[in-house]
């Protein structure tokens, strides 16, 4: 019988997985999409980005209606959303049909994601809540390893239409877990009016605190330098690397294997390092890591190989692990009781910046790895000119 922490540890952190699986179970089929249904790189490529439009724009309003109608009701609903977009992308027959799907499915992907967090924080407090955040990052870290090449099988052996059917089933397996073993965390009394006045103020007030939202940017541009590669996984894997299809491991498997090493080490320094402390060990970690990237691929390119190609992908991943719950638990302290609309808010940013990357900023990089190494550097470097300006505010504060 598993004890009240695990259980609760592996329901959120499967439920994390949700929107992680359709964003990256199916980037190994972009090619045979484009081909299947007559379209073109750039029209696949807003496939992405508009899932994750949708993706954080739902984002934004899963913490408030959360707060104030409850966390199960919430999740269960968003789990619909995603199983009806899935299944209408298994069943598209064009371009124009998919995008529509992939909205939808986006719409309903980040609902265990933000109010997973918030039912951290109705649990725990301190660093049990930072340590259960480490661990829902270590398992959570699984699905970018285990989708791309579940995907890039599936494409393979049963065509890009069963990446989409599997998604449909995952997300009917979660309702049937989360209907029948998820009990309701946030009481009645603690509840916030569904006020929309209301919830547009604490929106303002959230906004407007400069250094909740220095962290929340902090957090949001440093997820870019690792979301980078995501968004070009295709051309890195197929038109850099020159692998096939069921190759995406070569570059999934080390950005999951740094995200659950650092957030192994990190859930068992919780107790014993502070957060700052916490902070600039990530940074000195992720500052390396693209250091050794930029210098290798100004030395090799365009003739990069595994495993060097990806050795930087690792090192920046654990060090992300180390920053993500010490800047996430320190943006939610302030505000203690609002804890679903300031993780809609954070979860919102990071994906709006994963998004316009995607859309935007990949098209112009993916074809050169010296092009993605140089914004893996922008992406570090502008992440922590966001921090030194949010730790001289509280120094200035204290």
């Amino acid at each position: 019988m598993l004890s009240p922490y695990f259980r609760y540890l592996l329901m959120l952190s499967a439920l994390t997985m949700v929107g992680p699986l359709a964003i990256d179970s199916y980037l190994p089929s972009f090619a045979a999409i484009r081909a299947d249904l007559h379209t073109t790189d750039v029209l696949m490529q807003q496939t992405l980005s508009l899932f994750l439009y949708a993706f954080a724009g739902m984002m934004l309003f899963y913490g408030t209606l959360a707060d104030a109608f409850g966390r199960r009701r919430v999740i269960l609903v968003s789990l619909v959303l995603y199983i009806a977009g899935s299944l209408g992308g298994a069943l598209s027959t064009g371009i124009e049909s998919l995008l529509v799907f992939r909205v939808l499915q986006g719409l309903g992907a980040g609902g265990g994601a933000v109010v997973g967090r918030a039912i951290v924080r109705d649990l725990y407090r301190g660093a049990e809540a930072q340590r259960m955040m480490s661990h829902m990052t270590m398992v959570f870290g699984l699905a970018p390893a285990i989708a791309p090449i579940l995907g890039g099988w599936l494409q393979v052996h049963l065509g890009w239409r069963s990446v989409f059917w599997f998604a449909t089933l995952f997300g009917a397996l979660m309702f049937a877990l989360c209907w029948k073993g998820l009990p309701e965390t946030l009481p009645p009394e603690e509840r916030q009016p569904f006020l929309p006045s209301v919830i547009v103020r604490q929106y303002v007030e959230c906004t407007l605190h400069l250094r909740f939202m220095l962290l929340v940017v902090v957090l949001a541009l440093s997820f870019a330098g690792f979301s980078l590669y995501i968004g070009s996984a295709s051309h890195f894997i197929m038109d850099i690397l020159h692998l096939p299809e069921t190759a995406f491991g070569w570059m999934f498997i080390p950005l999951v294997t740094g995200l659950i090493g650092g957030s192994a080490i990190a859930s068992r320094l919780a107790h014993r390092i502070s957060r700052p402390r916490m902070v600039v060990m990530a940074f000195g970690i992720m500052a390396i890591a693209g250091s050794f990237n930029l210098a290798y691929n100004l030395l090799a390119a365009p003739h990069v190989t595994v495993p060097w190609a990806v050795l930087p992908l690792l090192i920046y991943s654990f060090g992300l692990s180390f920053l993500t719950p010490a800047v996430t638990m320190t943006a939610m302290d302030y505000f203690p009781r609002n804890q679903g609309l300031a993780s809609s808010l954070q979860s919102f940013v990071q994906m709006v910046v994963f998004a316009s990357m995607a859309g935007f900023v990949v098209p112009l990089l993916f074809d050169s790895s010296i092009k993605l190494a140089w914004g893996m550097v922008g992406a570090g470097t502008a992440s922590l000119c966001c921090y030194l300006i949010f730790a001289a505010l509280r120094r200035r504060q204290t």
